[in-house]
């Protein structure tokens, strides 16, 4: 018998000894996205006549793509107009899904993405539109849609409907959509694009309209406001950006939330940029935002190229840059369906785009507009991106002041046969992974592989003569656990 114990210890000493002693190599940390636009049936799905089957293909091919070229975030609109790419309860299904709004779906196009997308390592924002109520690409509004129910709360303005952001029942209606989806689907962020006051319309003779909110205005000002209506309408939108983060924390702190405003704030005549400005048109203070560290990133869409001088895209990431006083992530929205408009707008220059991003900014990171322009390959974009600058995996940048607790080292089980290690893994404590990052020495040094958390096992060729093994976990936040350092024994 204690033969037997001695044997058993020796064997284990032999194969394995946990350690913390070593320095391990940091893997790339980048957060690498691509939206998903529903409205007007940009990306998905292709036609309002498509199938659950061909949907659900269609959802497969594409996380598939964004696999190999190995993104790690797809941000997915669930809300174009006032409408749902979900089961919701409070508006009615789209009608870019199901060809007339208000047709049940049979299956539940966000859950589905969810589950594919985090299967493959993908992490999943959902994109809501918080004002637009109808876009004029679509041909049905079903009576329980909100400009039917509540006509009080929209305008016309242009071809479009709107919810009027100066009216506290749209606030907390638009605030009730984007937590029911917070609460009951486990989504990784939430995201605004750059619609918020929308884009100025112009009459005949190109003068600007107003948006008619004449009503709520005076109302204000009879109640005593003081503002003035520029910075009235700003203070609606800042009130319910503000609420939207306050209380989505409060459910889940861990989900990320994002904003994805026009690339210029304000004309800076001393840097030569000029363009539309967001703050005065839109009312949209994003760099208020930023700078109070209100949201969790922020993804200003620069779509335009270097060579171009009153909007350099490296001028306006630089500028951007300078108010990122909270360190929050800055990640820039780019535009590779631009690619081809201009002889200087490139697939290389997507990619100078990427790598300038990684030397101007703390935490890297871009999201891509949209998937059909990466899907459809335009420039060879796909083979520079895998064979450049996306070689390697990615996990997301940590987000430090978001206070969580970091995943346990998982707890390893390593065999060893003549032709390979066989790593297998099981998690550690309530924290779950997202990732798993394979860690792996051998006589030429160092490497690492990146996996879904999925994946619980990896082979590994025994002709590489490993000396060391760690396997650490990677939340969606991009903590990662301790490392337990596994030396192997010949």
């Amino acid at each position: 018998m204690l033969k037997t114990r001695l044997l058993i210890i020796i064997c284990s000493l032999l194969l394995c000894i946990s350690v913390r002693s070593e320095t391990l190599p940091k893997p790339t940390r980048e957060f690498r996205a691509v939206w998903i636009a529903t409205v007007a049936n940009i990306d998905f799905p292709t036609k309002k006549t498509l199938s659950v089957e061909e949907q659900k293909a269609e959802l497969i091919r594409d996380l598939d793509l964004a696999r190999q070229l190995r993104l790690n975030a797809v941000v997915f609109q669930v809300r174009p107009m006032c409408d749902a790419l979900y089961d919701s309860k409070i508006e009615p299904w789209s009608e870019f899904l199901t060809g007339a709004m208000g047709k049940p779906q049979s299956f539940d196009p966000l859950q589905f993405v969810i589950e594919e997308a985090h299967r493959r390592g993908i992490l999943v924002h959902a994109w809501f539109n918080p004002y637009r109520a109808f876009h004029p690409s679509a041909k049905t509004v079903s009576e329980n849609h909100i400009s039917k129910r509540r006509p009080d709360l929209v305008r016309k303005y242009g071809k479009y409907l709107w919810l009027d952001p100066s009216d506290r029942e749209v606030q907390k209606y638009s605030l009730s959509v984007i937590l029911d989806v917070v609460r009951r689907y486990d989504v990784d962020g939430i995201h605004f694009d750059d619609y918020f006051y929308p884009y100025p319309e112009k009459d005949a003779d190109g003068n600007k309209i107003e948006f008619p909110d004449d009503a709520n205005w005076r109302k204000y000002k009879n109640a005593g406001g003081k503002l003035t209506r520029d910075d009235w309408r700003r203070k609606n939108v800042d009130d319910f950006i503000e609420s939207v983060g306050r209380e989505s924390k409060r459910i889940k702190p861990f989900v990320l939330y994002g904003i994805s405003p026009f690339g210029i704030w304000q004309p800076v005549p001393e840097k030569n940029i000029k363009g539309l400005n967001a703050f005065t048109e839109l009312y949209a203070d994003a760099k208020k935002w930023l700078q109070n560290g209100t949201i969790d990133y922020l993804a200003p869409q620069l779509y335009w190229e270097t060579a171009r001088k009153e909007q350099s895209f490296p001028v306006l990431l630089e500028w951007w840059q300078s108010q990122n006083v909270k360190n929050r992530h800055l990640w820039t929205g780019i535009a590779p369906y631009r690619i081809g408009s201009n002889t200087n707008y490139t697939a290389a220059e997507i990619i100078n785009q990427i790598e300038t991003t990684r030397r101007l900014q703390p935490t890297a990171g871009n999201i891509k507009f949209s998937f059909k322009s990466v899907r459809n390959d335009l420039g060879n974009l796909q083979q520079l991106l895998k064979s450049g600058v996306y070689k390697n995996d990615a996990i997301v940048p940590a987000s430090n002041w978001i206070k969580t607790k970091k995943p346990a080292a998982p707890k390893i089980e390593i065999k060893k046969d003549a032709s390979q290690l066989k790593i297998n893994w099981r998690e550690q404590g309530k924290v779950k992974a997202f990732w798993f990052v394979v860690y792996a020495k051998d006589r030429n040094g160092w490497s690492h592989s990146i996996l879904p958390r999925s994946t619980k096992s990896i082979a590994l060729s025994a002709t590489r003569q490993i000396s060391q093994i760690v396997v650490t976990g990677v939340d969606r936040l991009g903590n990662e656990s301790l490392a337990r350092h596994t030396i192997l024994k010949r």
